[in-house]
């Protein structure tokens, strides 16, 4: 008997092939037919008008942190996703000194945005070095598969303590050092290395987290480990202001690493990006470039770590408030004219660099693709004849201080996605950068994948839609294939029963909102998904209709992962 039955759906089975009807079994965890069932299953679930899909899989998390406290990992498991991959972005809480936290929880506050009060209200540090912190990971309860990756930070921070906060070079013997633990995390089950030598992710006085910039060749020797155990990647956050030097060395990381080496794509001199994935195809070097699958920026809001007024120096007043007292002071009439003068004093503020010819309001179901000319905060307070400055202000206030702005950043410059298209159909271009658990209070990606299927496929306006084979199969199994994981991605018999049932017309995001439920209180964005009937984590129904079903069979991934034995893909 089938554990579980999937019956009457539309397979979109993660190959990137046609979609066909055809139920769905499911045995002791693992997919055991795909096609006309006539046995009954322990459990049945009708999918009748439904898609049925693998499991999501999202490569770019920096759940760092939060997996310490938190069995559901929302907002990334709401809509669909069954593996999330931390460690990304140099970022990492292993190894860790058990004795000294100090300098670590400054990286995590830097890229993640919860203050050291937070974490450390949520974790025990039950663990020192990488093999270790993947046991403690074991000992926790998971909705989702965990994989991580060994940071390059990290590593530093370890190795060299206070040496790596003054940013001082490592000496001949703390690479090594490094490059033994490195090899070590990686045996142990780390699914790869990652570094980072971006100048965006400062910690709070301002300084480019140290190590960023560390000698090349510490990075290199890193990559070179890489390459001594089998089936891992190399993950790289590059410096996009410098392409001309940062191209060849992403090149050069990849060779040393003799392994997969993912970097991030932008709309920034993007045929160059490309041309350095295809002149490393011809020479044996596998890139892969990742792509959010709409605009990277921030929703601006009041109480966000960095609001687009704070630079009034009447905002300095409200430092110290409850958020309710600011609240009434935000609302005040004379209030807001003190800070809208202080920033017409200011002459260069937040609406220099992001002017409001390219922030959106946002709605309660937000269109992610806005027309600037008749969209923006600029074009709409000009139809009302207003300034566009105070109309930022007064959309911020709305809703008793609960309104948001869209302001993308990257990706974007052209107004439209007809970049972003011609990249999600180029070989070797990953669906990525959600970010869930990263900069919490001004990003909210992690729904990526249900508008990657309810924008590109359905709801599209301003250009070509892409068939929902291609998007399926870029959230699933070229997802696996990139990173070793070779059990999952794919509904077919031997197979992880990852699986969801998605009632795609009424699939559809809501607008992201403000929640208080980290420890401490802290606050974080968060953001629903609907249409979901129903996710599936190894055979078990983890949630319906968005609701979590109070199970955790998720895993704490170790390692590359092998193709299943079985060679058919279905019984149909």
């Amino acid at each position: 008997m089938y554990d579980l039955v999937i019956r009457n759906g539309t397979v979109v089975d993660g190959s990137g092939e046609a979609a066909f009807d055809a139920d769905v079994g499911i045995t002791d965890g693992t997919v055991s037919a795909v096609g006309t069932i006539g046995e009954k299953g322990a459990e049945e679930l009708d999918a009748a008008g439904c898609l049925v899909t693998p499991g999501f899989l999202d490569l770019h998390t920096h759940y760092d942190a939060q997996v310490m406290w938190d069995p559901v990992l929302a907002p990334s498991s709401w809509p669909g996703v069954t593996t999330v991959i931390n460690g990304n972005c140099s970022v990492g809480f292993a190894p860790l000194r058990r004795d000294d936290h100090t300098f670590p929880l400054s990286v995590l506050e830097a890229v993640e945005e919860m203050s050291p009060e937070v974490i450390d209200a949520g974790v025990d540090y039950d663990w020192e070095s990488f093999p270790e912190y993947l046991d403690a990971l074991d000992r926790r309860r998971h909705t989702v598969d965990i994989g991580t990756q060994v940071a390059h930070v990290a590593l530093r921070a370890y190795v060299m303590g206070e040496h790596a906060e003054g940013d001082e070079p490592a000496t001949a013997e703390d690479l090594t050092r490094m490059c033994e633990l490195a090899e070590a995390a990686l045996r142990a089950g780390a699914l790869g290395m990652s570094g980072s030598r971006t100048r965006f992710h400062t910690s709070t006085d301002g300084r480019i987290v140290p190590g960023t910039f560390a000698p090349e060749e510490e990075l290199l020797r890193l990559a070179e480990t890489v390459g001594r155990v089998d089936g891992r990647v190399m993950q790289y956050l590059g410096d996009v202001l410098d392409l001309d030097h940062d191209l060849p060395f992403t090149f050069e990381l990849g060779r040393r690493a003799k392994a997969p080496l993912h970097f991030i794509m932008s709309d920034t001199q993007w045929e160059r990006r490309l041309d350095l994935i295809e002149q490393a195809r011809r020479e044996g070097v596998t890139l892969y470039g990742h792509i959010a699958p709409r605009a990277v920026g921030m929703l601006g809001h009041w109480r966000s770590v960095e609001n687009p007024f704070d630079e009034a120096a009447s905002m300095r007043e409200l430092a110290d408030l409850a958020w309710a007292e600011r609240l009434t002071r935000l609302l005040q009439p004379e209030f807001k004219a003190r800070v809208l003068a202080d920033l017409s004093a200011l002459g260069t503020s937040f609406f220099t660099r992001h002017p409001p010819e390219h922030m959106f309001p946002m709605a309660d179901y937000p269109d992610y693709e806005p027309d600037p000319a008749t969209e923006s905060v600029a074009a709409r307070a000009a139809q009302s004849g207003r300034d566009p400055i105070e109309y930022a202000y007064d959309l911020l206030t709305a809703d008793d201080g609960a309104g948001l702005l869209y302001i993308p950043i990257a990706n974007y410059r052209s107004g439209d996605f007809s970049v972003h298209r011609h990249l999600l159909r180029t070989p070797n271009i990953l669906v990525s950068l959600a970010d869930g658990g990263a900069h919490s209070t001004r990003v909210c990606d992690a729904a990526t994948p249900t508008f990657m299927l309810a924008h590109w496929v359905r709801d599209r306006r301003r250009g070509d839609t892409l068939p929902v084979e291609h998007v399926i199969h870029a959230l699933t199994r070229l997802q696996a294939e990139s990173y070793c994981l070779h059990d999952r991605g794919l509904l077919a018999p031997g197979y992880l029963a990852d699986v969801n049932v998605i009632d795609f017309d009424r699939l559809r995001l809501p607008a992201p909102y403000l929640a208080t439920d980290f420890p401490n209180g802290g606050l974080r964005m968060l953001q629903k998904a609907e249409g979901y009937v129903a996710t599936i984590k190894r055979g078990r129904i983890t949630f319906r209709k968005g609701e979590h079903c109070g199970v955790f069979p998720g895993q704490v991934i170790r390692g590359t992962q092998r193709e299943p034995a079985a060679a058919a893909r279905t019984n149909r």
